[in-house]
């Protein structure tokens, strides 16, 4: 039986649905959990919740070969949406959530970002064409350092501290 059999026929997104994945997410190693929506990586629409605590680092990256645009929309707490040129100079911060300026943001394929969470737990509602090939997924910025590697919590502190800057500077 396949999972689209298997899944069901309708999913609600509710506070008991975040609040688990919220729970989840602050007990994960990477501190942060998807659920998926989609029956499997070989739909042609991913749509997933992409739950974060405050400490997760998403390295920044693209989605240039295959193109794909991906769209977010914060459902809970709030993240900083940063933007960067090739050669990782900061170039937008967009913040994101029910209190922001903004709940969402829409992005077109080879635009190079990251997610900073500055409330917690971020609930982030995602679409992006799929399938999913871990392989080719994201290019990911060779400017930044990787997930997991010794210098990504400096990265993110300077960019969590450039980003908020940025924000103020603004206006």
């Amino acid at each position: 039986m396949s999972a689209a059999q298997t899944r069901p026929a309708l999913q609600t997104i509710n506070a008991d649905l975040m609040q688990d994945l919220a729970q989840r997410a602050a007990a994960a190693p990477r501190k942060r959990v998807n659920h998926n929506f989609h029956a499997d990586l070989d739909d042609p629409c991913h749509r997933f919740l992409n739950v974060l605590a405050a400490d997760t680092y998403v390295t920044p990256h693209r989605h240039a070969s295959p193109p794909k645009s991906e769209s977010f929309v914060v459902l809970q707490g709030s993240l900083l949406f940063c933007v960067f040129d090739d050669t990782g100079a900061l170039d937008a911060v967009h913040r994101l959530g029910p209190e922001a300026p903004a709940l969402g943001i829409d992005i077109t394929p080879g635009v190079w970002h990251s997610l900073l969470v500055e409330a917690e737990p971020a609930v982030v509602f995602e679409v992006k064409a799929g399938p999913y090939d871990p392989v080719s997924d994201k290019d990911f910025a060779p400017w930044a350092p990787r997930e997991g590697a010794p210098a990504a919590d400096e990265y993110q502190r300077n960019l969590l501290r450039r980003a908020r800057e940025k924000l103020d500077h603004a206006g």
